[in-house]
């Protein structure tokens, strides 16, 4: 009998792999060697200068098709003299297994294709299971999982039902599931006065008081006070930047950026018309001109609960005696655009010390990550 995948060697293995985005570092060619062997159909799903995998087991459209999604991009290492361990060298010591990665989410693509592999060899289920896996998560995110489900869509390729391994809990495994994710939008202003000596302010229209108003407008404004399933929308000023070193210049212009992340009482469209009404109005009372640009993240989504969000919560109590919350917090992820495509929760371990100097994971959580994996497609093709 083929010995068991081992989701701590495995994720080891894909930590020695340096793929800050967007390169691919060998971490999705180590993936598809290994889910090819294993009898699953895998394509690369390159785009722009971002590497992608789609592996499928079983034939399409036979059955049900479950699907997990995840990324083996990481984010930069920072300082690595400051690092106790190598961020590249998958080191565990004391049950403890360190790199750039090992939380935010190489752990969560071991665990799932573990899973999934032992999976179809000992229990081959009437339906499919795919992966898709990207290297674009930690970036822009424009060519990753995007760019899978255009090419899923272009070959009718479906999922059914997705998992995106994220990290989910706070501090304890099993405490918290996401079943939806705050939307989040980013605004750019820019007031345009006139430069002029401050000596004569007269002479010359300083936009700076017109900033000041319209931050003080927003940042005291109450978006909302939550929904049934989200918290209170949050709005954050993230700086103001004149550039002026000459304490006797008034400067033509001065810029803001403003972070919003917000509930389903919003879109990023109703958020914009918002913005520019307050940007107007204060405009129209300084006598300056305010441009607004924003960029937009993601809306705010939600799998409302039901069938996913037990069948993932039954799991996860299941193997950890822990009854997850089902969440909206935090910032957001790529379920964001599988929720287009079909209803998608998340789930993973502790995500303490993602991004982190001397980011690291618990080897008994990648263990337990992959029983939980392992219990929801045995429950879901049961």
């Amino acid at each position: 009998m083929t010995n068991p995948i081992d989701p701590v060697q495995l994720t080891a293995d894909l930590l020695s792999c340096p793929s800050v985005t967007p390169n691919e570092g060998g971490a999705l060619v180590l993936m598809e060697n290994l889910l090819s062997d294993a009898g699953f159909t895998c394509t690369r799903v390159d785009r722009g200068e971002v590497s992608n995998l789609f592996a499928r087991w079983g034939k399409q459209g036979n059955g049900k098709t479950f699907g997990f999604n995840g990324h083996t991009d990481v984010v930069p290492v920072g300082d690595e003299s400051a690092w106790t361990r190598g961020p590249f060298s998958g080191d565990i010591v004391d049950g403890w297994l360190w790199g750039r990665g090992a939380t935010d989410m190489k752990s969560g693509v071991a665990a799932f294709a573990a899973a999934a592999i032992d999976f179809v060899r000992d229990t081959p289920p009437d339906g499919s299971i795919v992966l898709a896996i990207t290297g674009d998560e930690e970036g822009d995110a424009i060519d990753g999982t995007v760019a899978l489900l255009d090419w899923m869509q272009a070959n009718g390729e479906r999922m059914d039902a997705c998992l995106v391994g994220e990290p989910t809990c706070p501090n304890e495994m099993g405490e918290m599931m996401k079943i939806g994710r705050r939307g989040s939008m980013t605004a750019y202003f820019t007031v345009r006065g006139k430069q002029g000596h401050s000596a004569y302010p007269h002479r010359a229209n300083n936009p700076l008081p017109a900033m000041a108003r319209l931050i003080d407008r927003l940042a005291g404004h109450e978006l909302d006070q939550g929904t049934d399933h989200f918290d209170a929308s949050t709005l954050a000023i993230t700086t103001i930047d004149t550039g002026n070193p000459a304490n006797n210049v008034i400067p033509a212009e001065t810029r803001a950026t403003v972070n919003i992340r917000f509930n389903d009482s919003h879109s990023s469209d109703s958020l914009t018309d918002w913005l520019r009404a307050e940007a107007d109005k204060v405009a129209a009372e300084f006598g300056v001109e305010i441009a607004l640009e924003t960029k937009v993240s993601g809306e705010s989504f939600i799998t409302p609960p039901g069938d996913l969000s037990d069948l993932v919560a039954g799991a996860v109590q299941a193997e950890t005696g822990v009854k997850p919350e089902l969440s909206t917090s935090g910032g957001t992820s790529d379920a964001r655009f599988v929720k287009n495509h079909c209803p998608v929760v998340e789930f993973g371990l502790v995500g303490k010390t993602m991004h982190q100097v001397d980011e690291r994971v618990e080897v008994a959580q990648i263990e337990q990550l992959k029983s939980i994996y392992t219990r929801i497609l045995r429950d879901y093709f049961a």
